[in-house]
């Protein structure tokens, strides 16, 4: 179930064809899931609720042809990796990961080894992948250490273009948003000038009570009293729990031909979305966002002997008409973490905490009596 599917129209733009990151010509994305095991938590053996997804950016050779990139932090606690040299060199080389917290470096090194292996082990082909994170921990093993590297490589053999499976699937499997069951969502907009702006969100983060969409409380209409919280089950087990400790992982993707301080505006813009949603951007949050742009290509051609001033010829949207861009990403943010947990359904995890998914007919019912549904 998605946003749309229910009647919900949010903002003025229309989507691609996919409603998707996808939509972007060139990005294709893959999913490694992993689910096993009921009942109480024993480290090392589960239960599992966890996973990998990988954004693959453009149909090239990713680890050798970069393109424009900038990114954002609206709260830093949390993972993006690579993002130093991204701010510094303005450009993304190589696929993007997300996984739980405590599976960032294995995601990062097996996506390395296949960058590596892809080039056949030349000793000039490096890699300094994004991978980012956010926390599983209530309903995964998160200790048991159970993403493996074949778990990256059977990511990047499922990535496609097209639909994407969203909801409890890749690195999205165990995590919770506004305290219902949370995970990877996606949605995209046409602009003028026929380009796209895709989205996709790894979404765990935020209080119930704040949870609006399109402007509507929905949250308020379902009080943790009538679905219980996971952060109250939680606590019920003596541990500690604030649902205010949750992250977001937001990337954009889109065909436009920016430049690098054009594509970190983008990634700031996420932001809003994910306000206008119901987050403040919590002490305890890793709020980040990656924004890429595959307008301009060719970006690495090696100069030859006779030529020792190399340059490129670049294109860029003139910076008094990005604003259309900019309203895609609120707009397609806000609908991706929808998306997200419409998408997700109810989940049990370790020690019987469960996440409840968003009842699409309770929400489609709370947005009518607003009169915030389009007619069928």
């Amino acid at each position: 179930m998605r946003a749309r599917d229910l009647g919900i129209r949010i903002g003025r733009l229309e989507p691609g064809e996919h409603n998707a990151i996808t939509d972007v010509a060139g990005v294709r994305v893959g999913h490694a899931t992993l689910v096993r095991g009921f009942g109480p938590l024993r480290v090392g053996e589960g239960p599992v609720r966890t996973g990998v997804t990988v954004i693959v950016p453009h149909d090239g050779d990713v680890w050798t042809e970069p393109i424009f990139a900038g990114a954002h932090r609206l709260n830093g606690n949390g993972e993006l990796t690579g993002l130093e040299w991204i701010r510094e060199h303005g450009m993304l080389g190589g696929v993007i990961g997300l996984t739980n917290t405590h599976s960032v470096g294995v995601v990062r090194d097996a996506l390395i080894e296949a960058a590596a292996r892809a080039h056949e082990l030349r000793d000039d082909i490096w890699a300094l992948p994004v991978v980012g994170e956010t926390y599983d921990g209530v309903l995964n093993d998160i200790n048991g250490f159970h993403v493996r590297p074949e778990h990256v490589r059977e990511a990047l053999d499922d990535a496609r273009a097209g639909p994407v499976a969203e909801g409890s699937v890749g690195g999205g499997t165990g995590m919770i948003c506004h305290e219902l069951k949370g995970g990877i969502g996606t949605a995209s907009r046409r602009v003028p000038g026929g380009w796209t702006v895709g989205i996709l969100v790894q979404a765990n983060y935020g209080r119930r009570d704040l949870l609006r969409i399109d402007g509507v409380p929905v949250g308020q209409a379902i009080p943790t009293g009538d679905v219980p919280s996971p952060w109250d089950q939680l606590e019920a087990l003596n541990a500690r729990a604030t649902p205010e400790g949750g992250s977001i992982i937001g990337i954009v993707a889109t065909d436009a031909p920016l430049l690098p301080h054009q594509c970190a505006r983008l990634a700031q813009r996420m932001g809003m979305g994910v306000a206008r949603m119901g987050s403040y951007a919590a002490h305890g949050s890793g709020d980040l966002f990656l924004a890429f742009a595959t307008g301009n290509r060719d970006l690495s051609r090696r100069a030859g002997e006779d030529d020792p001033r190399p340059t490129v010829e670049l294109r860029m949207v003139v910076d008094e008409h990005i604003n259309p861009l900019l309203e895609a990403v609120v707009e397609a943010t806000e609908e991706a973490i929808a998306n997200a947990m419409l998408g997700s359904g109810t989940m049990a995890g370790r020690d019987g905490l469960t996440a409840h998914g968003l009842d699409p007919e309770r929400v489609a019912a709370i947005m009518r009596a607003h009169g915030r549904l389009a007619a069928s």
